[in-house]
């Protein structure tokens, strides 16, 4: 074949291959349906208080539906070839709307605004008051690690895991709502009404802002999801998934979250115990060596 054809020819396979203006919209409409979600999520915590708690597991559930519709809109643009500049910016803005604002928006007036007034009326005002401050540090700490994932290029943990295997650098945002969203909903949605164990919920809120802006590494998954060649895997494990939210929705999203959260405090203990125990050995071998000579 001539070169002239050639060229002609092979401009027309990228022609054909590269896909149309309107397929580059599908992606944005899942990234929509993330935003619609969270706009939910804020009005239905707004509604909520201790006479209807439903206000609350509704806002939570929401939120867990976005996570849904984020994990889709990436996977639709990787299979439609549409992924784009503008559908990475709109994604995480959309994530620091459902991921960021609406679960600090919740753990706020579910586990601090909710108190009732009567009892412990000055430890009250002063858990409220701390309450604000943890779950504006909450979406601090996830814009912050949204801005950390755009401008990093191959980040690696502080504690690496196995060679070859890709992990998050901090908990991803999705995972921290997802722990907000998970307590929440194991409760259906009956805020706290005591303030000890309203300090518990600080802490956890704290924590999981802690974890998100860390370095620690977190399993990806991306070693499922990218399988092409073994896809029956990812639709078991989907499926199984799947299976045991639809049984007990309750405690299964709440292991589910708070397993995500352990692990990746089991990892950082790990890799450190490993490390110390690397160097104590390393200082043992000269000692070795020469009772040996």
């Amino acid at each position: 074949m001539p070169s002239d054809e050639l060229a002609q020819y092979r401009a027309g396979e990228r022609k054909r291959k590269r896909p149309s203006r309107g397929m580059f919209v599908l992606p944005s409409l899942f990234t929509a349906g993330n935003i619609a979600a969270g706009y939910y999520a804020i009005t239905q915590s707004i509604q909520g208080s201790q006479a209807d708690p439903r206000y609350f597991d509704r806002a939570a559930l929401a939120i867990g539906a976005a996570v849904l519709f984020d994990g889709l809109d990436g996977l639709v643009a990787r299979m439609t070839n549409t992924a784009s500049d503008f559908g990475r910016e709109l994604d995480s803005l959309a994530d620091v709307i459902t991921f960021g604002l609406a679960p600090s928006l919740l753990a706020y007036i579910w586990g601090f605004r909710t108190l009732p007034a009567a009892a412990f009326s000055t430890m009250r005002e002063n858990v409220v008051h701390a309450g604000v401050c943890a779950c504006f540090l909450f979406l601090i700490c996830g814009a912050s690690r949204l801005a950390r994932f755009n401008i990093s290029v191959n980040p690696q943990p502080r504690n690496p895991g196995k060679p070859g295997r890709k992990y998050f650098v901090g908990m991803p945002i999705p995972a921290g709502a997802g722990v907000v969203c998970a307590v929440v909903h194991c409760f259906r949605g009956a805020p706290i009404d005591n303030p000890w164990i309203s300090v518990v919920w600080l802490a956890l809120i704290l924590f999981t802002g802690f974890l998100m802006v860390s370095s620690w590494r977190f399993w990806s998954a991306k070693e499922i999801t990218s399988g092409a060649r073994q896809p029956f895997q990812l639709f078991a494990l989907i499926g199984l998934i799947g299976a045991l939210i639809a049984w007990n929705s309750e405690l299964m999203l709440m292991i589910i979250a708070l397993g995500y959260l352990v692990s990746g405090v089991l990892a950082r203990l790990a890799y450190g115990w490993g490390r110390r125990s690397r160097q104590r050995l390393q200082a043992a071998e000269p000692s070795d060596v020469k009772s040996a000579d």
